[in-house]
């Protein structure tokens, strides 16, 4: 699932919480290391609102993760 905006990584988690625990990670990682290839992208264009949008639905991934890191 490609992830580009914090409505995109809500929804992708909501999605995903079916999963087992693992799974979860996978995908949540998987999504985390393509949102912080898409945020330099952006730092190399210069694209401010691209670095932002990057960095919050990172936020909400990297917050997914730690919550089932925790149970």
């Amino acid at each position: 699932m490609n992830i580009n905006t914090e409505d995109q990584a809500r929804e992708a988690i909501a999605l995903w919480q079916t999963d087992p625990p693992r799974a979860q990670l996978k995908n949540l990682r998987l999504a985390l290391e393509s949102l912080e290839l898409s945020q330099m992208y952006y730092e190399q264009k210069g694209n401010v609102q691209g670095m932002a949008r990057a960095d919050a639905c990172m936020a909400f991934i990297a917050t997914r993760i730690a919550e089932i890191d925790t149970d």
